[in-house]
């Protein structure tokens, strides 16, 4: 243990795991996944972070629709559940806790980066105008006008997360986070900017929320409500998201419902470090709250920082993103204080091992004093 971060190297209990410390490895795309299957590349890269009390995959596709970026993997086929249960083991095997972050894309996708029978599909038809997306064939592209999700699509969809979610418990998941943030399907029905609906998913702050509790309702039925969380991100910016006069008011209720479900965290996102509006206290606090459970703070943290919010009871865990790209040994060094490698950021979603698996370990004789 860190006698200068006590809480942060602590255990915690969440549902029926125990983590070693607080500190959690945040989902971070990489675009590794060549022909959308996880590889030995990416067991190397998760299984070397494997110290973080929790770690969360990237982005992972429940289906073909939900691919949108190059190189990005999925979980909605037996192959994939084969090729990431090696990860699951490499990371179990070096003691380590691992959740698969789902992330279907929604409107934030390009043809080019979809199978042949993936479909851009979006809450309403209405493009993200401000995005452009990386493809491998043609370099960036404007985003198309998405294929409105029909109210009788919406079953149907909501079973592709649950096979998804049970998919990766077959694969050795120890849960599923769904990414309910930064401008991807979920959040897509939440905000007001991308959601213009007029059915019953669609106008008011209860309707828009509703999407997602259908699914977060239905994963943690098929799957257990202890492996159960998700990622949100109220007031963010990132893929023409825009905050309305009731968001606080929506993700107060939103949470009040997930804590009504019983799922074990909420994962807040902000990232007013890197220039996104900043989540309001307030929000954060009425978030908080009203789920009343674990709560993973996110956006920009070094070790002071997190130990100090931890104190105050901000939340129970940390996530750290870019400082576990350039350092797989992240938790070691914050515990002796040690310098941190920068990370190249013209590496972080190009393919290979450049950039992903190469950056440096401490050295052996200073992690013994």
């Amino acid at each position: 243990m860190s006698q200068s971060y006590p809480i942060l190297f602590s255990e915690y209990k969440l549902g029926s795991l125990t983590l070693k410390n607080r500190i959690v490895m945040a989902p971070m795309t990489r675009s590794r996944a060549i022909g959308n299957l996880p590889n030995d590349l990416m067991a190397n890269y998760y299984s070397k972070r494997a110290e973080a009390g929790l770690l969360i995959t990237e982005g992972v596709a429940p289906s073909p629709d939900g691919l949108g970026y190059a190189r990005i993997p999925g979980l909605f086929n037996d192959g994939q559940v084969k090729a990431w249960k090696k990860i699951t083991d490499a990371v179990h095997a070096n003691g380590g806790r691992i959740f698969v972050q789902l992330m279907h894309t929604g409107r934030i996708s390009h043809p080019l980066n979809l199978p042949d029978e993936g479909v851009v599909r979006g809450v309403s038809a209405i493009a993200a105008a401000t995005t452009q997306m990386y493809t491998d064939q043609e370099g960036l592209q404007s985003l198309p006008v998405p294929e409105e999700i029909a109210t009788a699509q919406i079953p149907a969809l909501i079973d592709e997360f649950v096979q998804s979610a049970k998919y990766a418990i077959e694969a050795g998941f120890d849960g599923v986070e769904l990414h309910g943030a930064n401008g991807y399907l979920l959040d897509q029905f939440l905000n007001s900017a991308s959601n213009h609906r007029t059915d019953k998913y669609g106008g008011s702050p209860e309707n828009r929320n509703r999407f997602v509790l259908e699914v977060v309702t239905a994963v943690a039925n098929a799957i257990g409500k202890d492996k159960t969380g998700i990622r949100l991100s109220p007031y963010g910016a990132f893929n023409d998201m825009h905050a309305d006069e009731n968001t606080e008011q929506q993700y107060i209720q939103l949470a009040a419902a997930l804590n009504e479900i019983g799922i074990v965290y909420i994962h807040i996102v902000d990232h007013a470090t890197m220039g996104a509006p900043a989540v309001p206290l307030s929000v954060k606090d009425g978030i908080r709250h009203a789920f009343g459970s674990t709560v993973i703070l996110s956006g920009g943290y070094d070790a002071p920082r997190a130990e100090a919010e931890l104190e105050e009871g901000r939340g129970e865990l940390v996530a750290f993103g870019r400082p576990f790209i350039s350092n797989p040994d992240l938790v070691k060094r914050i515990a002796l204080h040690a310098e941190l490698a920068q990370p190249d950021f013209g590496t972080f979603y190009t393919p290979g091992e450049k950039g992903y698996t190469d950056y440096p370990i401490l050295d052996k004789q200073l992690q013994a004093n």
